[in-house]
């Protein structure tokens, strides 16, 4: 059998005419290092230039009978592409009529020369045994039915147990116990990927794997580090051991042969979609690998999202119960005039208002708003219109009662504001935010110490002591022993926003909140009523997930069909739109003009009709790119942006766009 002499290559490139293999010689010099998986440097002839890139597989015969190019240098002779990452990245680009590489440069992060030389000489030693772990039950789940999905290599939900438990002295939710639990009972088969949306969840979820497992059993992988730190977890990831890989989105692509276990918590956050191109949302990511790699997958959340019930009746994917049910006390309320006038600027009701003056007698209250900053939006006092900033349009608010208004796009200070409608130069404040309800209760509750928690000022736990924590959606922290009451406002404000998912999302944002309650601890939903009032107050919110898909198939919405966002040019747009017009169970919305002058049209397509809309689509993205006037420059300036451009199963596909594409 002839010896493999030659590398095929992947090159690092964001255009897409270049996602495809290449085939390289590989010199003499670098036999030995040129591997399957290493890092390399090659010439690319049409631009005069060398390009990094990844060898995906070496071989001894290619059909091109020319001479070819040598591989130029090997940069690191450590295989960081391993083959099931660069699989995945296949897969998962092709489903989103994306570039591999694309995929690649979110997987594997950048590389730092002397961790990579360290991690190489303990390689090379004698290889450090990792300590030993005992399995633990799953508390309040039937731990049988759980193994059987670690077992069978199955897929199922779980509906989280919406309290808090102390571990080893600190406060986590229960979800994070629960994940954990199931990690331990897996990471004998194999290493455990769990992926969360952000750093308040990883803090929660690493405290309960470490009162659970060995910490070297533990590896934390997310963009949040350090690059060396980073790049320290990744290459440990490489080892062979089993091991718990945690981190944000980008986790899922953690390098393992043989994982046993992928699990992700509350995948309706939007921060377990990718802002960078394909956009492909960790939930598809782990769909695609569980179904390459054959491991368990397990979603859990406190509020099932409307792409989770979907796959439950189609019987994809089985579902996993406490077994006993906990329902906490919701008290939904319509907007009620309070007695005190201090809680009434407050915005909160004499219902909500007794409840959380009684719960400071014994501990912390938690009051979450919408909005940070001191009021969200500015308003023209002549006119009425929003006030716009004078560099980029966007809207303008107030962070503080003695700052001036800044944009909240650019930040752009307008000291000298004038409205653009009518010339007038006053203004006047709209709604409240996080800071000027701090300021309101501050003076309401004269003597309690008043916590701001929101994205300027992240505070991950408070005591047990009364205090009043006002904090927006998403950055509440965890109270020892829980709030002994919390009070969600705004919700008309919230439920009014124009979205597809606004319902599945206040749900989202009020269940994970009042799972951060004592037992027996009351909730007070201000000025929320209907379905989504009575699901909470019933704890049925599994019931609005059921609802919504209802309305979601009679509408042709997703998730009960995909959904594909094509922006570009009047021309590209005609030629993409042409190219599925004629596909089966495919349909065109739009075309509609935006902001940025470009055109938008969405096509709504069934599930399998996938491959061959995003085939079509990227073969217009490639013939758009190669078509351009200008050319690109061999080195140095900047590429002509495409005028065509596709986003797959966007979360907003129908918001209004007020950027520019």
């Amino acid at each position: 059998m002839p010896e493999a002499s030659i590398a095929r290559v992947l090159i690092d490139s964001l255009l897409p005419q270049l996602d495809r293999l290449f085939d390289y010689a590989i010199p003499a010099s670098l036999e030995g290092e040129a591997v399957a998986g290493a890092r390399v440097k090659v010439p690319l002839r049409a631009a005069g230039r060398i390009a990094e890139g990844f060898i995906v597989e070496l071989t001894a015969n290619v059909e091109y009978t020319g001479t070819l190019s040598d591989i130029d240098s090997v940069v690191s002779p450590v295989p960081v592409m391993a083959p099931e990452v660069y699989t995945l990245a296949r897969k998962v680009a092709d489903r989103a009529a994306g570039g591999a590489s694309d995929v690649l440069r979110i997987a594997i992060p950048r590389r730092q020369a002397r961790v990579e030389k360290a991690w190489m000489t303990a390689e090379s030693q004698n290889p450090k045994l990792l300590p030993d772990f005992t399995s633990v039950e799953v508390a309040q789940y039937d731990t049988d039915q759980i193994d059987a999905v670690l077992h069978s290599s199955g897929r199922a939900a779980i509906d989280a147990v919406p309290h808090l438990v102390e571990l080893n002295g600190e406060w986590v939710g229960h979800w994070a116990q629960t994940m954990a639990s199931v990690a331990s009972r897996a990471l004998n088969a194999g290493s455990v990927i769990l992926v969360v949306p952000d750093y308040r969840d990883q803090d929660q979820l690493e405290k309960a794997l470490r009162a659970t497992l060995p910490t070297e059993r533990i590896v934390r992988l997310d963009a949040r580090q350090p690059n060396a730190d980073r790049y320290r977890s990744f290459l440990a990831c490489l080892s062979g051991e089993p091991k718990v890989i945690v981190g944000n989105r980008s986790a899922i692509y953690a390098p393992s042969a043989t994982p046993a276990l992928i699990m992700m918590w509350d995948d309706g956050d939007p921060l377990l979609s990718e802002p960078l191109s394909p956009y492909v949302h960790s939930r598809d990511a782990a769909l695609i690998r569980q179904e390459q790699q054959g491991c368990a997958l397990i979603f859990m959340s406190h509020a099932r999202t409307v792409e989770m019930e979907r796959l439950v009746q189609l019987g994809w994917c089985s579902q996993v119960l406490p077994v006993k049910r906990y329902a906490p006390k919701v008290i939904p309320t319509a907007q009620q005039t309070a007695d005190d006038p201090l809680a009434a600027r407050a915005r909160i009701p004499s219902s909500a208002w007794r409840e959380a003056r009684a719960a400071l007698a014994t501990g912390p209250v938690l009051i979450q708003v919408a909005k940070p900053g001191y009021a969200p939006r500015v308003l023209c006092d002549s006119c009425g219109q929003v006030a716009r900033c004078a560099h980029c349009s966007g809207p303008l608010g107030v962070k503080s009662a003695r700052s001036s208004p800044s944009c909240s796009w650019c930040g752009a200070i307008a000291a000298h504001w004038r409205c653009a409608h009518c010339a007038a130069q006053k203004f006047r404040l709209q709604g409240q935010g996080a800071t000027r309800t701090a300021e309101d209760l501050g003076k309401a509750f004269p003597g309690v110490p008043v916590i701001i928690a929101d994205g300027e000022r992240p505070i991950l736990g408070v005591g047990s002591k009364p205090a009043l924590v006002i904090a927006t959606r998403g950055a509440e922290p965890v109270a020892a022993g829980g709030y002994h009451a919390i009070v969600l406002l705004d919700g008309e404000r919230m439920l009014a926003r124009e979205s597809l998912r606004v319902g599945e999302d206040c749900l989202r944002w009020w269940v994970n909140a009042i799972a951060l309650a004592a037992v027996g601890a009351p909730t007070v939903l201000v000025g929320v009523g209907g379905a989504l009032g009575g699901a909470l107050a019933t704890w049925q919110v599994t019931d609005f997930s059921r609802s919504e898909l209802v309305d979601r198939r009679q509408l042709r919405f997703p998730p009960a069909i995909r959904v594909v966002s094509v922006s570009g040019d009047s021309a590209s747009l005609d030629h993409a739109l042409a190219s599925v017009g004629g596909l089966a169970g495919v349909d065109v919305l739009g075309p509609v003009s935006t902001e940025s002058g470009a055109l938008r049209a969405i096509v709504r397509f069934d599930y399998a009709r996938g491959s061959d809309v995003a085939g079509a689509l990227r073969s217009e993205v490639i013939r758009n790119a190669t078509t351009r006037r200008r050319r690109v420059p061999a080195s140095g300036g900047s590429a002509p942006l495409p005028t065509l451009r596709v986003r797959f199963d966007d979360l907003e596909p129908f918001e209004k766009l007020e950027g520019s594409l």
